[in-house]
């Protein structure tokens, strides 16, 4: 099963939900899998992925893995809003996705957004 720990150790995942803006939200979750899981890892975010892909808000994911040997993974995916986010994360089908992932795998999600730096990036 999917172990959970928060990135951000003072703002919970759960708490960023109630963000009232309409602009879009990235999620970024760094999972940690021993290697030797790696190929059931990959199979059960294709199922996560697939349920996020039908829920309303859902924009895009890529799945990236660290270089060589890594332990490292790292999901980046586009809602709509924090609050679309959330809505998914309420739906009965995901709590038992969690129980698809290898017992090595550690999640650390966190929601973010664009910041526009002039001359640099654009919000």
């Amino acid at each position: 099963m999917l172990k959970h720990v928060e990135m951000d150790t003072r703002q919970k995942l759960a708490d960023q939900f109630a963000d009232t803006s309409d602009a879009p939200v990235i999620l970024i979750n760094l999972f940690d899998v021993d290697p030797r899981d790696s190929e059931d890892f990959k199979r059960a975010w294709a199922q996560d992925a697939a349920f996020f892909r039908r829920q309303p808000g859902y924009i895009s994911a890529q799945l990236h893995h660290g270089i060589g040997n890594s332990s490292m993974w790292l999901n980046y995916a586009v809602f709509e809003s924090a609050k679309a986010f959330g809505a998914t994360t309420q739906q009965p089908e995901f709590a038992p996705l969690r129980g698809i992932y290898p017992d090595s795998a550690t999640a650390h999600p966190n929601l973010f957004r664009r910041v526009r730096i002039p001359g640099i990036c654009v919000g």
